[in-house]
């Protein structure tokens, strides 16, 4: 990998945008080894979080790498799971994480919130300022953000295209925690613990009953459909869903496989 770099350790794979020097920019090869690394994520059965987070203090990501588009004429075709391999990417029912440790502006916003949660940083901010250069923001952020915080608090942002704080972006609902500089990486470690203290199957079930819920027609429809949804079978016919009642039997904690 040239422009990311991947780790996991205990369940957990860490994406981070690495190329600092112009603030985690997405460029053509990063799409790609995005698209890749997600790919992996999705069908390692041992991964059960992803972290997405940016290099360096200054940006998460700030977006598409314009520069390259003006100076070298680098129009990147966009992987199969859409921009940065993420925000089309509707069949992944494990849970993501943005940490936020800076600048999150444009495609980088749309990639935090592409994700579950959001950890962000005091210092960081968060917009959609595709406009200002005659762009939009057909990355997913439009849709996502109006579905996330309503349209007209949504609409505020999009048509001033003005750039919002950490603390405003709790405020309005898009944002999970704001914590300090310096300790975003244990508040991060912090929702982890607690998220793995749960059963994988029932937890990618969860997320995807809420996700296409929302997307029926109705709370009734909703209600009716969920037991087809994928990860609601998988949760179903799953090891876990036997573990978790025999660990609660047996006064022990229950041993997680995510199968």
């Amino acid at each position: 990998m040239d422009y990311i770099t991947v780790a996991k350790a205990d369940h957990v794979t860490t994406v981070t945008l690495n190329r600092p020097e112009v603030m985690n920019a997405i460029n053509g090869g990063m799409h790609n080894e995005l698209q890749v690394a997600f790919d992996d994520f999705a069908a390692d059965d041992d991964q059960f979080v992803c972290v997405v987070t940016g290099a360096g203090e200054k940006a998460f990501c700030a977006g598409s790498d314009l520069k390259a588009v003006a100076v070298r004429g680098e129009h990147p075709v966009y992987p199969r799971n859409g921009y940065a391999g993420l925000i089309e990417r509707f069949d992944c029912p494990k849970p993501m994480i943005a940490a936020v440790n800076g600048l999150a502006l444009g495609g980088g916003f749309e990639v935090a919130l592409a994700c579950d949660l959001i950890i962000a940083v005091e210092s960081a901010s968060f917009g959609l300022p595709e406009p200002l250069v005659g762009a939009i923001a057909f990355g997913g952020g439009l849709h996502r953000l109006a579905r996330e915080i309503g349209p007209k608090r949504a609409m505020g942002m999009i048509l001033t295209a003005r750039r919002v704080s950490a603390a405003e972006g709790l405020r309005l609902g898009f944002v999970n925690e704001v914590v300090a500089a310096g300790e975003l990486d244990a508040a991060v470690a912090r929702w982890v613990a607690e998220i793995l203290r749960a059963a994988p199957p029932a937890l990618r079930a969860s997320k995807e009953v809420v996700y296409r819920g929302l997307d029926e027609p109705s709370l009734e429809a909703a209600l009716t459909h969920q037991s087809s949804y994928p990860a609601y079978v998988a949760w179903r016919d799953s090891q876990d869903v036997k573990e978790g009642p025999l660990a609660f039997a047996e006064k022990r904690e229950p041993k997680w496989t995510g199968k």
